[in-house]
C-alpha cells in the first residue's frame, strides 16, 4: 500500500494520495488537513466537491471532509468553524501512541498552535490526525492534546460531505425519536418524530446523544454510507436546499441536489482538557450495497450488525 506526496510549483508539499491495492484511494491536502477525494475500487467519488469551489488559501474547500476546530460552527466567539481547517497542517513523525497500521495506506498530520492563534484563543495545543484508507472504509483518528499550563474546552467536528444521486431519494436511519438542536430556528431544542430522516427542504440540525453508527441510504445508487464513530457523540446533518445554494459562492445553484453533510460532532458537551490530557475521537465511512427491491436498507442490519 502506498502514499505520493504531491508538491506544488514553489516545491512545497500540498497534497498526500493515498492508494490500496483493491484501487480506492483518497486525497489529502496539507492545507486544512482537509480529505477532498475518497475513490472506491470502480473509481467512483464518494466525497461531493462542489464544481464552483474557490481554491483561495486559508480558505476551506468546499466539500470532502473538512475540520472543525476549537469550535463548531457559531457555537462560541471565534471565527465559524474555528481556524484548523484554515491553517498548514505538517506530517507528524511521532504518531504514537497509536498502534502502528501496518496493513492500512496511511497518513499522520499535526498541527501545534501559533502565536497568531494565541492572540484569538489563548491556548497552546497540538491536533494530530491520522487518516487511514482500506478496502472500501476510510478512517480518521482525530486527536486533541493541551500542551498549556491551564485547562481549556473545544467543540469539534468531521463534516463528512457525502456524495449522493439524488438528495430528494436518501433518507438518514439511527436518529429517530433523538433531541436536536434547529440552526434554522436560533437553536431552539425539538424531538425528531419521523422513522427516518428525509429531504423536501433546506435542514441545520445538530443531532444529540446519537449512535455510534448512522445509516445514509441512497435510494437511486442502491447504496448506503455508514457512519461509525467514537469520541463524538453529536451528528449534524445539513443540506442548503435550493435558496441557500444559491446565495454560497463556492457552491452551484443545483449542486444541493448531489450532496448530503452528516458530520462526526462533539458541540453540545464542549471537551474539556487539563494541561497534558488528550482527547480522541474516531470515524469511520463504509459503503454497503442496498439490495432490497424496495431501495430500502433494514436499518437493524446496518446499525445493530443483526442478520
Amino acid at each position: 500500500m502506498t502514499s505520493n506526496i504531491i508538491h506544488d510549483a514553489d516545491r512545497s508539499p500540498s497534497r498526500i494520495v493515498l492508494k490500496e491495492p483493491t484501487g480506492s484511494t483518497a486525497e489529502v491536502l496539507f492545507q486544512g488537513g482537509q480529505v477532498v477525494s475518497w475513490k472506491n475500487e470502480r473509481r467512483e467519488e464518494l466525497l461531493f466537491r462542489s464544481n464552483k469551489t474557490l481554491w483561495k488559501p486559508p480558505k476551506a474547500i468546499r466539500g470532502g471532509i473538512p475540520i472543525s476546530f476549537p469550535q463548531f460552527g457559531s457555537f462560541g466567539s471565534l471565527e465559524r468553524h474555528g481556524f484548523a481547517r484554515n491553517r498548514v497542517w505538517s506530517l507528524d513523525d511521532s504518531p504514537s501512541p497509536l498502534p502502528a497500521a501496518n496493513s492500512l495506506s496511511t497518513v499522520d498530520l499535526i498541527l501545534k498552535s501559533t502565536e497568531e492563534d494565541l492572540k484569538t484563543w489563548p491556548h497552546r495545543f497540538e491536533v494530530r490526525l491520522r487518516i487511514s484508507l482500506s478496502a472500501g472504509k476510510l478512517t480518521l483518528i482525530p486527536r486533541v492534546r493541551n500542551i498549556d499550563s491551564k485547562p481549556f474546552s473545544f467543540t469539534f467536528s468531521l463534516r463528512n460531505y457525502l456524495s449522493v444521486s439524488d438528495i430528494s431519494e436518501v433518507r438518514v436511519e439511527g436518529l429517530e425519536t433523538l433531541d436536536y438542536f434547529e440552526n434554522l430556528r436560533q437553536g431552539e431544542r425539538y424531538t425528531e418524530q419521523a422513522d427516518a430522516i428525509t429531504f423536501d427542504s433546506e435542514i441545520d440540525r445538530v443531532y444529540l446523544s446519537t449512535p455510534t453508527k448512522i445509516a445514509i441510504i441512497d435510494h437511486e445508487k442502491k447504496r448506503t454510507y455508514v457512519l461509525q464513530k467514537e469520541g463524538m457523540a453529536d451528528a449534524v446533518v445539513w443540506n442548503p436546499w435550493d435558496k441557500k445554494a444559491k446565495s454560497l459562492p463556492d457552491l452551484g445553484d443545483e449542486d444541493y441536489k448531489k450532496m448530503l453533510c452528516v458530520d462526526s460532532a462533539a458541540v453540545e458537551t464542549p471537551i474539556i482538557l487539563k494541561p497534558a490530557e488528550e482527547w480522541k475521537g474516531r470515524q469511520e465511512l463504509s459503503t454497503v450495497s442496498s439490495s432490497y427491491c424496495s431501495g430500502q436498507l433494514d436499518p437493524r442490519k446496518v446499525l445493530y450488525g443483526l442478520t
